[in-house]
């Protein structure tokens, strides 16, 4: 009789309830042998060490380890790493290549609510929904000037910069269709024909920020991106025009963000910041035109579910021998989120 392919989770106790709840289990186990009641967090000690050496497959997530050399000398088996998260880029040693594993991602998954919150924040954000709610909360709104039309509130016929063409990126892109917008778009690896395609003009980031109302970030963290909205962008900002950032908060120098929302001139809203959490009392919270969630964008509460359906069957289609929706591919590793 065959051997049935072995798989083991690697991720934290608090994320496995909700990305792999005991339906996605059971259609796990119908496919492989696996322990849910084990989720590892550390590969130090005897339990780990006996788990690594039958496993043919590693389901990590949030929490997991990093899956370096180390781990594959105590995993002679293993053939594929399955990431029921978003990036592996910060899990994953480039050693894994090498040995020839399979790596997948849900990363297009989990991009789908960043996208998400990203044009609820631009309808909301231009509508100047967040500033104007805690006005009304202490009754300085209701004046009519408030209610006067031209007020250019609003996301309608705007110039929207789109600053990176990932796969949140794209997906905000495509979601812009649906508005009556112009719209720009900044990434060098994007040519002219597909920034057309992807319904965009392609522009160099200085002009993106002169003639954008609305600036969202969507590129990766790289040495090059660092503080690519700097001091001198950002002053390029027209008047009354509003940053979102979902990417990372590497991309904005915050310092200088937090001198020109100081001054009014621009708002933001931001899931991401640079530090991460901004220490207490940070100016940037005391702002009224600026939002700063929790980092909150991506995958969270229901929304976990679909990170493992997407896991499990792309165990199905690794195992089947079919293309992986979500491979990552050695040469992309430096470049994703």
């Amino acid at each position: 009789m065959s051997r049935r392919p072995v798989a083991v989770f690697a991720l934290a106790p608090w994320a496995f309830a909700d990305v792999f709840p005991p339906d996605l289990v059971a259609r796990l186990r119908r496919l492989v042998d696996v322990d849910p009641t084990t989720t590892f967090t550390s590969f130090d000690g005897p339990v780990a060490t006996a788990a690594l050496a039958e496993a043919d497959i590693l389901l990590t997530g949030w929490g997991c380890p990093r899956v370096d050399a180390d781990l594959l000398a105590a995993a002679p088996r293993l053939r594929a790493v399955v990431h029921a998260a978003g990036t592996v880029k910060t899990r994953l040693d480039p050693v894994v290549f090498d040995r020839g594993l399979v790596v997948s991602s849900a990363a297009q998954v989990n991009a789908v609510p960043v996208a998400d919150y990203t044009m609820a924040m631009l309808v909301l954000g231009t509508k100047r929904a967040f500033s104007r709610a805690r006005r009304y909360a202490t009754a300085a709104e209701g004046a009519p000037a408030d209610w006067l039309p031209g007020d250019d509130t609003g996301l309608h016929h705007r110039t929207v910069g789109v600053i990176g063409a990932s796969r949140i990126g794209r997906l905000v892109l495509d979601r812009l269709r649906a508005f009556d917008v112009e719209v720009l778009l900044h990434d060098p690896h994007v040519t002219r024909a597909e920034a057309a395609r992807l319904g965009a003009e392609p522009v160099g980031v200085d002009e993106l920020c002169r003639r954008s109302d609305v600036v969202t970030v969507h590129a990766p963290a790289l040495p090059e991106t660092r503080h690519l909205l700097d001091g001198r962008r950002l002053d390029l900002l027209p008047d009354g025009a509003l940053v979102l950032n979902t990417a990372r908060g590497s991309l904005i120098d915050t310092d200088e963000l937090t001198r020109v929302c100081a001054t009014g001139r621009i708002s933001a809203i931001l899931d991401v910041t640079e530090p991460e959490p901004l220490p207490a009392g940070h100016p940037l919270f005391a702002l009224p035109n600026v939002l700063i969630t929790p980092h909150l964008a991506g995958a969270q509460g229901r929304e976990l579910r679909r990170l493992g359906e997407f896991a499990v069957a792309e165990v199905g289609r690794f195992l089947k021998g079919t293309p992986l929706l979500g491979r990552v591919e050695p040469e992309r590793l430096p470049y994703i989120a």
